[in-house]
C-alpha cells in the first residue's frame, strides 16, 4: 500500500515592495488574490523579528501598521497582515536584516566607489547593473507576476547580483549578498525544520531579487516539495 507523502509544499513568492502600490499588473490586489488562491497554512515573511513584533502589536491593536521598516513593504503591511486575520495562516519573520547592517553596507559601498584602488571593480559592477537594466528594457515585460516568477527574470537579475556578490561580498561583511542571504536562509531553515512532515503549504515571501537565490538553495532539500508559484496557480 502506497504511503501518502506528508512533506510540506513550499512556494517562493517574489515581491516588488513599494512598486506594488502603482503597478497595474502586480499591484496589491493582484498579490492578495494570489495568496487567497494559494490558501497557505504558513507564511514566512521578509521582516526582521524585532520589527515584526512591533508591527504585529500595531496590527492587533489598531489594524494600522506604522512600523517604518514594515511600512516600506506594503505587501506585508497592506496585504499579508490583514489577510492573516481573515485566513488564519501562521505568520513568521525570517529576515536577518538590521538597520545597522544596512547603514554599514551603504557606508562601505560609498568608500569603495571613491577608492582609487577599487575603480576597476566599481566600474565592472556599474557595467553589470547597466546590462541588467538593458536586458530588462529589451524584454519589455514590465513587472507582471508571470514574468517576475520566470527563470528568464532570475537570469537577468543575476547578471548584476553575481558581479556585486563576487566583488563586494567579503568587503560588506554581514551586508554582503551571499552573507545576508545565508543569514535569511538560516531563519527560513529553522522554521521549515520546525514544520517538518506536517503536510502544510508554506509561502516564503521575499523581494524578487532574492527569489532565484532562495529557490536554488531550497532545491536540494528532500524534506519538502518545492513548487513553482505559476504551477501552483494553474
Amino acid at each position: 500500500m502506497e504511503t501518502k507523502s506528508n512533506k510540506n509544499e513550499v512556494i517562493v513568492i517574489g515581491t516588488i515592495h513599494s512598486q506594488h502600490l502603482n503597478n497595474e499588473d502586480y499591484g496589491l490586489s493582484n498579490l492578495k488574490a494570489i495568496i487567497e488562491s494559494l490558501k497557505p497554512d504558513v507564511v514566512l515573511a521578509e521582516i526582521p523579528p524585532d520589527r515584526f513584533k512591533i508591527a504585529q502589536g500595531e496590527s492587533n491593536e489598531t489594524g494600522i501598521i506604522k512600523e517604518p521598516r514594515v511600512l516600506q513593504y506594503p505587501e506585508f503591511s497592506k496585504v499579508v497582515f490583514p489577510l492573516q486575520k481573515e485566513m488564519n495562516f501562521q505568520l513568521f519573520p525570517v529576515s536577518a536584516w538590521t538597520e545597522e547592517m544596512a547603514n554599514t553596507r551603504e557606508r562601505k559601498l560609498t568608500a569603495i566607489s571613491k577608492d582609487p584602488n577599487r575603480q576597476e571593480d566599481w566600474y565592472l559592477y556599474l557595467d553589470a547593473r547597466e546590462e541588467t537594466s538593458r536586458l530588462f528594457e529589451k524584454a519589455n515585460k514590465g513587472l507582471n507576476p508571470v514574468w517576475v516568477h520566470s527563470n528568464e527574470f532570475d537570469t537577468i537579475m543575476n547578471i548584476e547580483l553575481q558581479v556585486f556578490d563576487e566583488l563586494f561580498n567579503d568587503d560588506l561583511g554581514a551586508g554582503g549578498w551571499t552573507n545576508i542571504n545565508n543569514a535569511h536562509y538560516s531563519l527560513i531553515n529553522n522554521k521549515l525544520s520546525s514544520f517538518k512532515d506536517s503536510g502544510k503549504r508554506i509561502l516564503i515571501m521575499f523581494g524578487a531579487g532574492h527569489k532565484g537565490w532562495l529557490k536554488n538553495k531550497l532545491k536540494p532539500r528532500t524534506d519538502i516539495k518545492l513548487v513553482d508559484l505559476l504551477d501552483a496557480l494553474t
